[in-house]
C-alpha cells in the first residue's frame, strides 16, 4: 500500500494564537462604552473563532490522490479521510484557551478603566462637594447683604459697602457656574468596587494562566498520530475492483523535551515582562500611587497656608466682634467674606485631602 500524507487545511494554527495573544491593552476614549456590552462582546467575537477553529480541528480531512509505485505496479486512484488525535486535542485546548483568554481581556480592561478614571472620579467628587461648599457660603453672603440692606436703608452704612457684598456673590456664582462646568466635562464610567491592589493581582494571574494555555496548544505541535481509511482501485488499466486500504502514522519531533523547557521558561519571563511593561497593570498602579502620593503633598501644603490665613482673619474678626461705627461694620463684613471665601478653599482642600488618603489606604 502506498504512503499517504494526511492533508492537513491552509488554515493555520498561528493565525488562531496570535488572535488569542493579541490583548488589547488601549486607552479607552473619553466616552467609553459600557465595560459589560464591551467584554460580553470582545468574548462572544472570540468564542465564534474558537468554535470555527474546533470544528476545522475535529473534523476528518478528505483525501484523494494519484499514485504511481516504484515497484511497476499501475497507476492507482485512492480516496478517503485522515483524522489528526493531535488536532482533535487542539479543538479541545482551543476552546479552553479561548476561554482564559476571554477572562483575562475583561480583568485587563477592568484595570485599564480603573487607573484611567480614578483621579477623575476622585476630581468630579471634590467638585461635588465644592458646590455643596459654595451654596453654603452664598447663603451666608445673602444673609450679609440683607443685613447690610437694612443698615443701608437706615443710612447706617454707605452703599458702596453694600456693594463689596454684592462683588462677593458674583464670585461665588461665576465659582458655581466654573464648577458646574468642570463636572459636566468629567466622564467617569461605573468603576468596579474592588480594591485596585486585587483587581491587578487577579490580572496578572489570569495573564499566567492565558500564557499556560497557549504553551499547553503549542506542545501538541510534537508529535501527532493520524488514522487514513479510504479505497482505492487500479486505473491504467481500470480494475473493476475497489479495495479498502488503511493506515496509521506517527510524528514525533526530537526536540520536544527543549521545546518544553522553552515554553516553561516563556510563562514566567511573560509575567517578567508584564510586571514591568509601561501601560499595563503592575506599572500603571505605581504610576498612579506616585501621582496620589504627590497631589497628597500638594494638598497638604495648601491646606497649611490656608488654615494660616484663616487664623490670621479670625484674630481680626475678634477685634470687631460688637462694631459700633459704619466702618467697624465694613471693616467686619470685608473680614467675613473673606472668611466666608476663604473657608471653601480650605474645606475643599480638606476634602480632597481626606479623599487622596481614604483611596491610598482602599487600593494599596
Amino acid at each position: 500500500m502506498p504512503h499517504l500524507t494526511p492533508a492537513h487545511s491552509s488554515t493555520s494554527l498561528r493565525h488562531l494564537a496570535f488572535a488569542l495573544t493579541s490583548i488589547l491593552f488601549f486607552t479607552a476614549p473619553a466616552i467609553a462604552q459600557n465595560p459589560s456590552a464591551d467584554q460580553q462582546a470582545y468574548c462572544s467575537y472570540l468564542t465564534e473563532q474558537a468554535l470555527a477553529q474546533s470544528d476545522l480541528l475535529r473534523t476528518p480531512s478528505g483525501v484523494a490522490a494519484f499514485t504511481q509505485p516504484d515497484t511497476g505496479l499501475p497507476t492507482q486512484l485512492v480516496a478517503g479521510a485522515t483524522l489528526s488525535l493531535s488536532s482533535v486535542k487542539k479543538a479541545g485546548i482551543t476552546l479552553d484557551a479561548a476561554r482564559k483568554n476571554c477572562d483575562l481581556y475583561n480583568s485587563t480592561t477592568a484595570v485599564q478603566q480603573y487607573l484611567q478614571y480614578a483621579l477623575p472620579n476622585l476630581e468630579k467628587a471634590a467638585l461635588t462637594n465644592r458646590l455643596d461648599l459654595i451654596d453654603r457660603a452664598s447663603k451666608s453672603v445673602d444673609d450679609l447683604i440683607a443685613q447690610t440692606t437694612k443698615m443701608v436703608d437706615a443710612q447706617n452704612m454707605t452703599r458702596p459697602m453694600l456693594l463689596e457684598l454684592q462683588m462677593t456673590k458674583i464670585k461665588l456664582d461665576a465659582d458655581r457656574a466654573d464648577t458646574q462646568s468642570k463636572i459636566s466635562a468629567i466622564y467617569v464610567p461605573p468603576l468596579a468596587a474592588q480594591p485596585l491592589k486585587t483587581q491587578v493581582v487577579s490580572k496578572q494571574a489570569a495573564d499566567i494562566t492565558e500564557q499556560q494555555a497557549l504553551d499547553k496548544l503549542a506542545r501538541q505541535n510534537n508529535w501527532d498520530v493520524a488514522l487514513t481509511v479510504g479505497m482505492h482501485q487500479q486505473i491504467n488499466p481500470v480494475a473493476g475492483v475497489v479495495e479498502p486500504y488503511g493506515e496509521v502514522t506517527a510524528t514525533y519531533n526530537f526536540a520536544s523535551r527543549a521545546i518544553d523547557r522553552h515554553l516553561d521558561r516563556t510563562v514566567d519571563a511573560y509575567a517578567n515582562w508584564k510586571n514591568v511593561q509601561e501601560g499595563d497593570g503592575a506599572r500603571g498602579m505605581e504610576v498612579l500611587r506616585t501621582q496620589v502620593t504627590d497631589n497628597i503633598a500638594a494638598q497638604q501644603s495648601r491646606l497649611a497656608a490656608l488654615k494660616q490665613e484663616s487664623q490670621q482673619i479670625d484674630k481680626n474678626l475678634q477685634l470687631v466682634v460688637t462694631p459700633d461705627t459704619s466702618a467697624a461694620y465694613d471693616f467686619r463684613n470685608q473680614l467675613t467674606t473673606t472668611q466666608v471665601l476663604l473657608d471653601i478653599e480650605t474645606d475643599d482642600s480638606s476634602f480632597r485631602l481626606d479623599h487622596l488618603r481614604g483611596f491610598l489606604s482602599r487600593n494599596y
